[in-house]
């Protein structure tokens, strides 16, 4: 198709007396106004150069507009395709957001571009390219996404007007704590001897790594629906496994690259905006650890989700997203702590 349209593009112009332009001139040659599904591409500043970050919103409310940010590090927006069944229909404008290095923005190669403090300014220039407000502005950190969230917020919460804090604990040392001493021991031990074996020798790479996790960790811990969604299996695809080890780090029990020292648990009181904290069961974060955090900010609700795992979203919706709305409607209405 696209060698076709090479071929016959530059033909149409002679044929109608224009003059020849480029395949990529003519694709990009529309001009302003012209409307694009909600999609906007938005240049953002690095020390490493300028890129071009993809968003896409959904829905159109003056006083309401959360922008989402996505896990991994280096997965991307599209694990949230379930809000569109729940958001929408109550009126609620939500906004697609590939990071840095994800799915539909720009994936320099780069190492020093994968920095937490690089990601929160990134935050803060697709908050301006999109006019969000502390009038209006609702931000949603869901796993790293959650990282990013607090530190934003610790940064920039004037910005703010409320935070919702998915699936993600406030110190990596004590998520990796928590994966050793809980979640390795409900494994099977024979299953867990080989993945401790694996990841002795670094084999990361290794077929059965995964063949491992899929069953006895994936399916218990981050998503428990026994087939996995499109959005999901589409996010998951397209991880950027750079960013991820880097970040991240190569083992699933544990954070062991750039977050491995995180720890934002004192500052958690400076937070001044209401803040929802979200944590499940099954997830791979400590379920108490998440309605901890939420006595600890000034403002804090918490929503529990009793089916869910780290992907709460899509195996306990109907908790999850009831939750997600009333917080929302209640803090639009004035109200700075929401009782779930």
């Amino acid at each position: 198709m696209k060698r076709t349209l090479l071929v016959l593009l530059p033909l149409l112009f002679v044929s109608c007396g224009e003059r020849r332009e480029t395949y990529e001139n003519y694709f990009k040659s529309h001009g302003e106004g012209v409307q694009a599904g909600g999609v906007k591409l938005i240049p953002i500043s690095t020390p490493k150069g300028n890129f071009k970050i993809w968003t896409k919103r959904v829905g159109n409310n003056p006083r309401i507009k959360l922008l989402l940010l996505h896990g991994g590090p280096g997965a991307t927006h599209e694990y949230f395709e379930s809000f569109e069944s729940f958001l929408p229909a109550e009126g609620i404008e939500f906004i697609y957001y590939d990071q840095l290095g994800s799915a539909y923005s720009d994936q320099p190669k780069d190492n020093d571009l994968w920095q937490l403090d690089r990601f929160v300014e990134e935050v803060e220039q697709v908050r301006q390219a999109l006019n969000l407000t502390k009038e209006n502005f609702y931000l949603l950190g869901s796993s790293w996404g959650g990282i990013l969230a607090m530190e934003y917020t610790l940064k920039y919460q004037q910005n703010l007007k409320g935070l919702i804090i998915s699936n993600m604990m406030a110190s990596c040392p004590d998520y990796g704590q928590y994966a050793d001493e809980v979640l390795a021991n409900q494994m099977d031990p024979a299953v867990l001897k080989e993945v401790r074996a694996i990841e002795a020798k670094k084999d990361f790479n290794n077929p059965r790594y995964m063949e491992l996790l899929m069953p006895n960790f994936y399916a218990k811990h981050i998503c428990r629906l026994a087939e996995w969604p499109d959005p999901l299996n589409r996010a998951f695809a397209k991880l950027n496994g750079e960013v991820y080890v880097t970040m991240q780090g190569p083992s699933e029990f544990g954070i062991s690259g750039r977050l491995e020292k995180w720890d934002r648990k004192k500052e958690l009181a400076q937070i001044s905006v209401p803040t929802l904290t979200i944590g499940a069961q099954y997830d791979t974060m400590n379920p108490e650890h998440m309605k901890w955090m939420s006595t600890q900010v000034q403002h804090g609700s918490h929503l529990y989700c009793p089916n869910g795992s780290h992907l709460s979203m899509w195996d306990d919706q109907q908790t999850y997203f009831k939750g997600l709305l009333k917080f929302i409607k209640e803090v639009d209405s004035g109200k700075t702590k929401v009782d779930l």
